[in-house]
């Protein structure tokens, strides 16, 4: 019901819920899926760690708080890459935490295949993948 509050959950306990709704992918998966074209990659982090670390090489950069608008199929500012709710979507943060519950928040849009890098971009340059320098 609207009116009613649910007790209070904390942090980790809430990123447990979220992950038990969708298989998490290692970062080498990751790479084979996008190379294949089996997968989006979407960069959530913000500027500055962009320009710090540097950038995964054909991920798309949307910013945490446009991601919803930007893929939401049916959305009136998706971009071309959302191209329906089959889109399998791999949402990239730093170290993996805002990625979970930025790709439960695209379940909630009915893009079910959304999932999220373990270990986020840190994951990814750690595992020698291909990251691309800032001019």
């Amino acid at each position: 019901m609207r009116g009613e509050r649910s007790i209070p959950v904390g942090i980790d306990e809430l990123l447990e819920q979220v992950r038990e709704g969708f298989t998490r992918i290692e970062p080498r998966e990751a790479y084979q899926a996008a190379q294949a074209g089996e997968a989006l990659l979407v960069d959530i982090r913000y500027a500055a760690l962009r320009e710090r670390d540097g950038l995964i090489p054909g991920a798309l950069v949307v910013e945490r708080n446009e991601l919803e608008w930007r893929l939401d199929p049916r959305g009136s500012h998706r971009l071309p890459e959302a191209t329906s709710h089959d889109l399998r979507v791999v949402v990239i943060c730093n170290e993996g935490y805002a990625s979970s519950l930025a790709a439960e928040s695209l379940h909630r849009l009915g893009l079910y295949r959304a999932t999220d890098l373990k270990g986020g971009f840190q994951a990814w340059r750690g595992a020698g993948l291909p990251v691309r320098t800032s001019p």
